[in-house]
């Protein structure tokens, strides 16, 4: 079988080709990762015009601080409720216009939109239909005995920041799992029908095992979606209140640094953000993806 290999006559032309992509990664990748660590280990004026080497300090005051681990515990449970709860939509989703034959295009369509949805806007979306004066869901929780305020309960501006983010991220989960459902091999479904396995079987023990690398992809993408791609939903809904509650590390990032002028600190807690992911991402591929069945 021959391999088709493409040959540059030229030896600059391949690096001419690669520059613009590594010009954007320095500057708005690189570089700016580079300075939040130097700004980590320095203690900055509100104006950044003078800055003195402080060392670990940032970092000690906030592995000793309450708000920051509280912060923390928050994002954890953030982390897991949104991509639990997107996953599995999105995979319900999937399996149910997976069985759709004439209109299953028109139903992805539909389904593919709140994607294109800004963070903003999705977090004020669903702002709105909470809203404890004005809201269709808050009147009905009200009718069913619940009185919903956001502004007050913790709780509830939790609950109200996770729908939001799970539901922006459903349609994202949606189409990768609907591509994996469709390159199932139905010769595999229609052989254990013919043996007498039901749809509920067929499916935890043929179809969801062949979507492994799938679920394994889409748990890594989730996860870094909660920690960096949040902010939005966060400030268009709850600002992080009330007291706090809704606080989660990559807004706090902003609220100490941009709101509270403590660049050294929230340079920190940035470098703290994306060492936790790294972690994370190192952990799922050394023992997650075990599991998974190529």
């Amino acid at each position: 079988m021959d391999t088709k290999r493409t040959i540059f006559p030229n030896p600059v032309l391949p690096y001419l080709l690669l520059a613009p992509q590594l010009v954007i990664t320095l500057l708005f990748f690189i570089w700016p990762a580079g300075q939040a660590v130097k700004s980590s280990f320095e203690r900055e004026d509100p104006f950044g015009l003078s800055a003195s080497f402080v060392g670990f300090q940032h970092y000690v005051r906030l592995l000793n601080d309450p708000l920051y681990l509280d912060s923390l515990a928050r994002t954890a449970v953030f982390a897991v409720a949104v991509t639990a709860l997107s996953m599995a939509f999105g995979l319900a989703l999937a399996v149910a216009v997976n069985r759709l034959v004439r209109s299953g295009r028109v139903y992805t369509t539909l389904l593919v939109w709140p994607y294109a949805v800004a963070p903003v806007i999705a977090g004020l979306l669903w702002w709105f239909l909470f809203n404890s004066t004005t809201g269709v869901l808050a009147y009905f929780l009200g009718q069913l005995g619940i009185r919903w305020d956001h502004n007050l309960n913790g709780t509830h501006a939790m609950i109200l920041i996770i729908i939001a983010a799970a539901w922006k991220q459903v349609s994202y989960n949606f189409l990768f799992f609907l591509a994996g459902l469709q390159s199932v091999p139905h010769s595999l479904i229609e052989a254990a029908a013919i043996d007498g396995s039901g749809p509920v079987k067929r499916f935890f023990t043929i179809v969801l095992p062949l979507l492994s690398p799938t679920t394994f992809f889409l748990f890594i993408v989730n996860v870094n979606y909660t920690m960096f791609d949040t902010f939005g939903i966060v400030d268009a809904t709850t600002a992080g209140g009330p007291a706090q509650a809704t606080n989660i590390l990559v807004y706090k990032v902003y609220n100490d640094g941009y709101l509270g002028l403590n660049l050294g600190s929230s340079s920190a807690q940035s470098v703290l953000l994306m060492l936790i992911v790294v972690v994370l991402t190192v952990i799922q591929f050394r023992y997650v993806e075990r599991r998974v069945q190529y």
